[in-house]
């Protein structure tokens, strides 16, 4: 049943101490962490389950949400599930505009409100999120804020930047997918399904291991470092791993996450962006091709590659305020990308990139 048509009112408070009251939908519970936009006008029930979003609230600006409800979660091949991007909802909390309370859909399971509803997440709606995505562009793209069910209740607000995220979302134990011609080691950040789903379409037989894991006495004809939360200085250990990594010269493909700790491994730097970058609509330029595409983007940190060392070139840029989109190694097989070339939902414009890691295994096992 509909548990917002009762048109409960609830606060959403900001970290500035400024208040917006809403209606309320989904859980009925108070809940905090940061407060982050979205573009994307559809494909929210791949970035609900996103693990990248773990402890933020979410806001999306384009107004009609919920209209197509959730899918079944019904799974394809290896238990890996079709339509959710993880097992579980990870944001903290949603924020929308105009909720769709008379979903429809063909494939559609619960209402969104009742999917939150049962997994224990609040959502706001009745608010300009517009409004709000500006107020958050002016405050570096992301503030702390609450959603709180009474007026007057309280509780802290939380910095999820300051916690190892991937230990919260991460698996804890190995896993091993797939019976195909490529051993592609593959360390979980927070990954997306899609990730997998990818590598299974191309004939490899993926070794999923935690993000703490210590790979380097693994054999493996490519490693993968997936997408992922959180700041991505927290990762000492993983970045030592892979720097040893490196020294394998065994092609690595980084996403997102994987994509900064490479670039930390090789040199490089990290900083948050004033205005991240959460939508379907980023244009990056490969700096190889001359060529520009749309990618699917969620991340608050980039890369800085100036102190990177010269082997390592810029591979893509974004062309909105032209920050580092990934890198790639002049003659070693490692290159990553800031933006998610698995997409999920959509554009599938760099999927070829996969193809490219491919190829890169074939050429280093026909020289090996």
């Amino acid at each position: 049943m509909e548990n917002n048509k009762r048109r409960k009112r609830a606060i959403l408070m900001l970290e500035d101490g400024i208040k917006y009251e809403a209606y309320h939908f989904g859980a009925p519970v108070s809940s905090s962490g940061e407060i982050v936009f979205n573009t994307a006008m559809t494909g929210y029930t791949e970035s609900i389950t996103d693990p990248s979003y773990k402890g933020q609230i979410l806001t999306y600006t384009y107004p009609l949400i919920g209209n197509y409800g959730i899918p079944f979660s019904s799974s394809c091949k290896e238990s890996i599930s079709k339509f959710y991007e993880s097992d579980r909802i990870q944001i903290s909390g949603l924020i929308i505009s105009y909720y769709s309370n008379r979903p429809s859909h063909w494939n559609m399971r619960l209402s969104l409100s009742d999917w939150l509803y049962k997994n224990g997440v609040p959502g706001l709606y009745g608010i300009d999120t517009r409004y709000i995505a500006k107020k958050l562009r002016k405050m570096g793209g992301s503030m702390l804020g609450k959603i709180l069910m009474n007026n007057d209740e309280d509780i802290p607000f939380y910095d999820p930047n300051q916690d190892n995220l991937s230990d919260q979302v991460s698996i804890h134990e190995k896993i091993i997918y797939g019976n195909g011609k490529y051993k592609i080691l593959l360390v979980d950040f927070g990954l997306k399904n899609n990730i997998l789903r990818c590598l299974l379409q191309r004939d490899c037989t993926i070794i999923r291991v935690p993000w703490n894991y210590d790979f380097t006495g693994e054999e493996y004809d490519g490693l993968v470092l997936s997408n992922g939360p959180g700041n991505p200085k927290i990762y000492e250990k993983p970045i030592h791993y892979i720097r040893l990594a490196m020294k394998k010269e065994r092609p690595i493909f980084g996403i997102c996450l994987g994509n900064q700790l490479l670039g930390i491994a090789a040199g490089g730097d990290t900083y948050k962006l004033q205005y991240a970058h959460r939508g379907h609509n980023q244009p990056v330029l490969s700096l190889k091709t001359g060529k520009s595409f749309i990618t699917s983007q969620n991340h608050g940190y980039v890369l800085d590659a100036k102190n990177i060392s010269k082997e390592w070139k810029i591979f893509f840029k974004n062309l909105n305020d032209d920050t580092c989109e990934g890198i790639i190694h002049d003659y070693k097989p490692f290159f990553s990308v800031q933006f998610h070339p698995e997409a999920s939902s959509g554009p599938m414009d760099t999927e070829f990139l996969f193809d490219f890691f491919i190829n890169s295994i074939v050429r280093s096992n026909t020289i090996k």
